[in-house]
């Protein structure tokens, strides 16, 4: 596959803001036919296909020279394309921040041959890396490496949120049964013995490309292993405590695009008279529009401060302090709360302002975005680590 021509323009801004009209032309076109594709809830590969030919997964990697976007661009795109179609952005999302995963946990010489060698061939990324468990994992691993003459083989099996069919590399962990320790590794699609279970019929996020992996003794070469994760938090290299909170802060984006874009689709059906009640005069409906507005506005400006601290530490990569990621990631669960919040409640309320085809899906999507991160468990988080701020909170933040 060629190189894109968006990851190889000379001036960094430059390039970046041709990544921002591009996510905008590809949001159009995504936009104009999301109702019939969530309806039909395919596999997303004529999306994963316009992605392509956009050139947008080369272009969303880590910043380099001549190359990737810097997380305030990349959460910026992503956002753009959630509005439009949030399947779309939550596989975009989720995308990003796997291309980061060797910086998260590869030397810098791994970590940038596979960036150059992602951007050259255009790889797509997907994966499910797991979070260490408070008190070590009680529920036993569910992918195991085991050693072999010529590097290892994968067992196992692992539910993946997006692309599961689509991508061009996995990135999952796995136990080392000879040593115990749990290896973060690269598994590229095709590999002999991986086999894909696509999910069907989900309530949301239908075109994602949700489903299981299963592996059976697909060999691992000792290039494809891209470093260690972790037992637990207290041992947790500072950067690569970022991996789990930088992916839940790239869905908060996803977020608000949902509620954005439900927003925006509800406002142009009350302008086209296509709503229950017309603006004309009605103080009711403006005062409607004016509390989800507000409440969007509100957890932009939340988000927008926890992508900002995201994206220094980032920037500041392995020379991080061990004391920013429990603060950063208390910031994500902020975001995050507050998001989820927003997001349900706007695409809610929407469905009382119009009766339109499709206008629905931007709930069911919120909902099963936001489904399995209770609000109440995040602010736990948050009032754990405002009150003790301690190391611990780390990973209690961003679970």
């Amino acid at each position: 596959m060629t190189t894109p021509s968006l990851a190889g323009r000379p001036s960094t801004d430059a390039r970046h803001r041709a990544l921002l009209r591009t996510a905008r032309d590809v949001a159009d076109d995504l936009a104009a036919d999301a109702i019939a594709r969530d309806q039909a809830g395919k596999p997303p590969t004529d999306e994963t296909a316009r992605l392509r030919e956009a050139g947008l997964p080369a272009a969303l990697t880590p910043p380099g020279p001549d190359r990737g976007a810097d997380w305030r661009t990349g959460c910026a795109v992503i956002r753009e394309i959630a509005a439009a179609d949030s399947s779309v952005g939550d596989l975009l999302a989720r995308h990003y921040v796997h291309a980061w995963s060797g910086r998260f946990y590869a030397d810098h010489e791994l970590a940038t041959a596979l960036e150059e060698q992602s951007v050259r061939e255009g790889w797509l990324w997907t994966g499910a890396v797991r979070t260490p468990a408070p008190g070590g994992d009680t529920e036993g691993p569910d992918l195991t490496l085991r050693p072999r003459p010529a590097g290892q083989v994968l067992n196992g099996h692992r539910y993946v949120d997006t692309a599961v069919d689509a991508a061009d590399q996995i990135v999952v962990d796995a136990v080392c049964a000879a040593t115990g320790e749990v290896l973060v590794v690269l598994v590229p699609a095709g590999a002999r013995g991986l086999i894909v279970e696509p999910s069907h019929d989900r309530l949301g996020q239908r075109v994602a490309g949700a489903g299981r992996v299963v592996l059976d003794r697909v060999a691992i070469t000792p290039e494809q292993v891209l470093g260690r994760r972790p037992h637990d938090e207290e041992s947790t290299p500072p950067v690569t405590a970022l991996a789990e909170p930088a992916l839940r802060l790239a869905l908060c984006h996803v977020g608000l695009g949902i509620a954005e874009g439900a927003l925006t689709e509800a406002r142009d059906l009350s302008m086209g008279g296509r709503a229950h009640r017309l603006p004309g005069e009605d103080p009711d409906l403006f005062l409607t529009y004016g509390e989800l507005a507000s409440a969007a506005q509100t957890a932009n400006a939340v988000v927008d401060r926890a992508t900002e601290v995201m994206a220094q530490a980032l920037a500041t990569g392995a020379h991080l302090d061990a004391d920013v990621p429990a603060g950063v990631a208390a910031l994500v669960a902020t975001a995050e709360a507050v998001m989820s919040k927003a997001a349900l409640h706007i695409t809610a309320r929407v469905l009382e302002l119009a009766d339109a085809p499709g206008l629905d899906r931007f709930w069911r999507n919120a909902r099963v975005l936001t489904a399995h991160r209770p609000v109440a468990h995040r602010l736990r988080s948050i009032g754990e680590h405002y009150l003790n701020g301690s190391q611990r909170a780390v990973a209690a933040a961003y679970r």
